[in-house]
């Protein structure tokens, strides 16, 4: 990197989805190597060809929770071999991971000392995927992605919404619904500042349910649904979820993200309602 921090060439991986996008746009003002699964599957070893950078921003990942209870080994390979592939390019790597590597006992934030024990499959590969990420990584945590583009609850509750007079959400699990654009902002604040390498909590402001979430997606974009609140053994999902998984920083200098109601709305005006 430059004596200022601020990487010239930044390879991001999982370049088409929602984070990756993300990425593309708050490192534009540098040379982007993007790669999507065509250009490179993480889940294999990097090949000579792939070019070197400053800084891998590695956003590839496995996040369909409930299909990693079918496919344990599939979620393996991308969220614990992939990162292990990236680590593997030799530049300075920030590697994504989640609220979901806690398992909601908690009724205050989880900051980055407290004791991970996920619940699912999917957890246990992303707390993989943060060892793999090895000791000279940024290992950033997040919650409740969301952003204009690719497959996320926001856009599904707008889907949803203008198609019926009402949909069951569930109330009873609570976190951080953290907008990409802001959580990239963070990530290039933290790497700029050159902060120091290690594991990062890096999520909006405020917390809601899910079902607030919904009620507050619809009351932004116009839309009237209403909201039935069900709980999570209502809705019977394969991989179980944290009841609580709102995620604090209680590292010096940390990256504050705004609140995730500023966070929809600026999603909202980029989304086609």
């Amino acid at each position: 990197m430059e004596a200022t921090g601020r990487p010239r060439r930044v390879l991001v991986t999982g370049a088409g989805g929602q984070l990756g996008s993300a990425f593309r746009e708050t490192f534009a003002d540098a040379e982007l190597l993007s790669l999507d699964r065509g250009d490179w599957d993480v889940s294999l070893p990097p090949t000579a060809g792939l070019p070197r950078a400053d800084l891998v921003l590695h956003c590839a990942a496995w996040t369909n929770v409930d299909g990693a209870e079918d496919d344990p080994q599939g979620a393996a390979a991308v969220n614990v071999g992939g990162t292990q592939h990236a680590a593997e390019l030799g530049a300075p790597l920030v590697a994504f991971s989640t609220d979901y590597v806690f398992d909601g006992r908690k009724r205050t934030p989880y900051v980055e000392s407290d004791g991970p024990a996920p619940l699912s499959v999917y957890g246990r590969t992303k707390l993989l995927g943060e060892a793999a990420a090895g000791d000279d990584a940024w290992v950033v945590r997040s919650s409740w992605l969301f952003g204009p583009t690719g497959q996320n609850f926001v856009l599904t509750m707008l889907r949803l919404g203008a198609e019926r007079d009402e949909v069951a959400v569930v109330g009873d699990q609570r976190g951080c619904p953290t907008y990409v654009g802001h959580l990239a902002a963070g990530v290039r604040e933290l790497v700029e500042a050159d902060l120091p390498r290690g594991v990062w909590h890096l999520a909006a402001d405020g917390d809601c349910t899910w079902a607030e979430l919904a009620e507050a997606i619809f009351a932004e974009a116009g839309i009237g649904c209403r909201v039935r609140r069900i709980t999570t053994a209502e809705l019977g999902r394969p991989a179980p979820r944290p009841a609580y998984s709102v995620l604090r920083s209680e590292r010096p200098g940390a990256p504050v993200l705004p609140h995730w109601r500023e966070g929809l709305r600026e999603c909202l005006d980029r989304v086609a309602l």
